[in-house]
């Protein structure tokens, strides 16, 4: 917060306009930083623009610190700030010092439209979306400034001036546009923080209801295996236990791989019916 503060206030205390059409020193402008003005007009000495680069930093970081309000908390501070370096190295190549025009005033534009167009291009989200969801928001500060309460979705609907199933659509669409971070978490009543990512759940891990789940129907499917045939059990067991094809199996038992695949077609189906049978008891 300090380093914040100590940015917005750099950005703000620039000591003078910049040199005008006519070359006269800006009010206040130390001398220095005319020579540099000067001399780089002259020159486009690269030593001299990364001095001007240095100057004008503390610029950057109060853009980006304005931009960055309301963002997402993952989106770095420190990657708005690279992203309007660049708008700040534009922007000291592109001022033309015969305009008259402060340069902190033509920067900031310049910069802020870095950061903006750079966040625009690694956005995953549609602007259609981006749009729905502000206007979502807006609605929603607006009624609960006038109402004093959450408001309903059924208003929320007329204040936007679409139907329900209208607004469903849109919250739908801006649902899938929330990202958080795993490392991100939440805190319980007794002040213990858990990574988001404990929260989330293991499906190759099964649940205790899961394991008596698959338990109960695992002596289901035994049961109802005991009821069929010796040799449509063992045609099964060579099947799918020992991973045999059913030309082996034939051979094995002395009948023809059509008569292998009739007999585990009429045991896939009795085991079918019998486990639909016992599950709707």
């Amino acid at each position: 917060m300090a380093s914040a503060s100590r940015a917005h206030r750099d950005a703000l205390d620039w000591r003078a306009d910049l040199p005008c059409a006519h070359g006269r020193k800006g009010i206040g402008l130390e001398p220095e930083i005319q020579a540099l003005w000067e001399e780089y007009r002259d020159t486009g000495d690269p030593q001299i623009r990364e001095r001007l680069i240095l100057q004008y930093a503390p610029l950057v970081k109060y853009v980006a610190g304005r931009v960055g309000v309301g963002l997402p908390n993952t989106i770095e501070h420190a990657d708005l700030t690279s992203y309007g370096m660049f708008g700040l190295m534009d922007a000291i190549e592109k001022f033309d010092l015969s305009q008259g025009v402060k340069f902190e005033t033509y920067a900031i534009t310049r910069i802020r439209g870095a950061i903006i167009d750079e966040l625009r291009s690694v956005d995953w989200v549609p602007r259609s979306v981006r749009t729905k969801s502000r206007r979502i928001q807006g609605a929603i500060q607006r009624l609960e400034a006038r109402l004093k309460r959450s408001p309903t979705e059924e208003e929320i609907a007329q204040e936007l001036d679409v139907s329900l199933h209208q607004l469903a659509d849109m919250l739908s669409q801006v649902s899938m546009t929330s990202v958080l971070a795993l490392d991100e978490g939440f805190t319980s009543e007794d002040g213990e923080r858990t990574p988001l990512r404990d929260s989330i759940e293991d499906d190759a891990f099964p649940t205790p209801e899961g394991m008596l789940e698959d338990a109960a129907m695992k002596d289901l499917l035994a049961q109802c295996i005991r009821r069929l045939s010796e040799r449509e059990q063992t045609v099964l067991g060579l099947y799918y236990f020992e991973s045999m094809t059913l030309a082996q199996i034939g051979d094995i038992l002395g009948v023809t791989e059509s008569r292998i695949c009739q007999i585990h077609t009429k045991a896939v189906m009795s085991l079918r019916t019998k486990l639909e049978d016992r599950l709707k008891v």
